[in-house]
């Protein structure tokens, strides 16, 4: 937020007018720099004289997040950006007054003056994320609003398809693909598996799953169906984001918003919506069973009132494919617990290895008092094929990797879509990679894990797991 306060300063005060040569040209520099129009679009439906309401909070760092979102709008759509300043920590003196919060408010107000499509709303307090929406959105007197974080850009006519779908039916609510720049060179890059539909694991982690064949389209740029979304970057009709009565003014950070406008921050959103299935979360996080969730009445009154079917209806009819890839109820395990090199006498062992780092081998802690299912010595070969660390009921989130037939195993972030992350437990008690063609190998001398040709006779390449499940295993190796 402070350097966010900087960097508003900066652009507002030594881009004065005057500097200009008349007043249009400060509306055409404004323009394209700070992404302010003015309101029309014509899309398959009735769109005219459509005000788009952008919502931005600024916690800006960059000055990319100010650059392209209107230039890159055709110029027969118009609409007005609402800035939320949110009320900022104490600063530190670092940069002495140009960090004072004071000095944004009125060198900041005169200059947007001249700009009467802009407005700026400011909290008294620290609102958090949703609740200074909230703010926005009640602000905004336009038919569809778009939300957008301040940390986005937006490319050549990224509004009209948005627009085309509310025109359509009002009551859908869209959202945009959301590609990734690269922080060394800015160039453009996919999300892994590019198109996917929103979901949700069952510890209300937002997941994202592909979509099904019967769901693809002939054109992939063509819209599809999601029955949950990412949250952040979305456009809705306005009267119909208050008829469902808006965010839920209880979720007081990130991590909530995501299912909020899907199925209306974790417990409040499980104990309004989730009925029965609420259940599965808690078996997965039981801390929150006995947690609190606040006053939850008037969410339950909206439910309601808006005649909404069972979870169990969406998750049957909207999100049917979800189970497929994070069922309520896990499925059984391969194999479970240490997993001891035959070759060494060694085990694998995380260390409590960070995203990326490579496996190790240790001396085995079972039988040592040591035998906390999270020790960093357990691991779980689930029904995905993949290996994580910790017991079949709480693994963790990251997987043994390989990316060669000479790379190191290392922990990645888990992505269920076998790959790298997909391994085969065979009957010699070798661990396959299918993807290198190669298995898992070590090194007693500098206890190394790493890939290596398959040498089923090496002891170095055969794996004890403390405990397997039989049938699971010859499912897994018939495939």
């Amino acid at each position: 937020t402070l350097l966010s306060t900087l960097v508003i300063i900066l652009l507002f005060h030594h881009r004065h007018p005057s500097g200009c040569e008349n007043s249009a040209e400060v509306e055409r520099k404004w323009k394209a720099f700070l992404l302010v129009t003015g309101a029309k679009h014509s899309a398959q439906g009735d769109l005219e004289n459509q005000n788009v309401i952008r919502i931005m909070s600024l916690f800006i760092s960059s000055l990319f997040l100010l650059v392209d979102l209107v230039s890159a709008d055709p110029p027969s759509i118009s609409h007005h950006l609402i800035l939320l300043k949110i009320c900022s920590y104490p600063p530190v003196h670092l940069f002495s007054s140009l960090c004072l919060v004071e000095h944004l408010k009125k060198p900041l107000e005169d200059y947007m003056a001249l700009f009467p499509s802009v407005r700026i709303l400011r909290t008294k307090k620290r609102e958090g994320l949703i609740r200074t929406r909230m703010l926005g959105a009640s602000a905004a007197t336009g038919d569809v609003i778009t939300f957008l974080d301040s940390h986005c850009e937006a490319n050549v006519n990224w509004l009209p398809p948005l627009l085309d779908r509310i025109a359509r039916n009002r009551k859908t609510i869209v959202c945009p693909m959301i590609d990734v720049i690269d922080h060394d060179d800015f160039r453009y890059e996919t999300q892994a598996g590019d198109a996917m539909r929103g979901a949700f694991d069952w510890e209300m982690y937002y997941k994202r799953i592909p979509i099904p064949p019967e769901l693809q389209k002939a054109d992939p740029s063509d819209p599809f169906e999601s029955p949950v979304m990412a949250g952040g970057l979305f456009a809705v009709d306005r009267k119909w984001f208050w008829e469902l009565g808006g965010y839920d003014p209880g979720l007081e950070i990130w991590g909530g918003e995501q299912y909020e406008i899907s199925f209306k921050n974790l417990k409040r959103v499980a104990e309004v919506w989730m009925d029965e299935y609420a259940e599965h979360i808690y078996q997965r996080r039981p801390e929150y069973r006995h947690l609190s969730a606040g006053d939850v009445t008037a969410q339950k009154k909206l439910r309601s009132s808006l005649n909404c079917k069972s979870f169990k209806w969406f998750m049957t009819k909207i999100a049917w494919d979800l189970p497929q890839f994070y069922p309520p109820v896990e499925p059984p395990a391969a194999a479970w617990g240490e997993i001891r090199n035959v070759g060494t006498g060694l085990c694998a062992d995380t260390k409590h290895g960070a995203l990326g780092s490579p496996l190790r081998l240790e001396s085995c802690i079972r039988g040592r008092g040591e035998t906390a299912w999270n020790n960093m010595q357990v691991f779980t070969f689930t029904w995905r094929e993949d290996i994580r660390p910790g017991d079949p009921q709480h693994t963790k989130k990251f997987c043994f990797d390989a990316v060669s037939h000479t790379s190191p195993v290392t922990l990645y972030d888990c992505h269920s879509m076998k790959g790298n992350q997909l391994w085969k437990y065979r009957k010699d008690q070798t661990l396959y990679h299918p993807v290198s063609g190669s298995c898992m190998d070590c090194s007693e001398s500098d206890h190394r894990i790493f890939m290596n040709a398959c040498n089923p006779s090496s002891p170095t390449q055969q794996w004890l797991f403390e405990h397997t499940n039989s049938t699971v295993l010859e499912k897994f190796n018939s495939n």
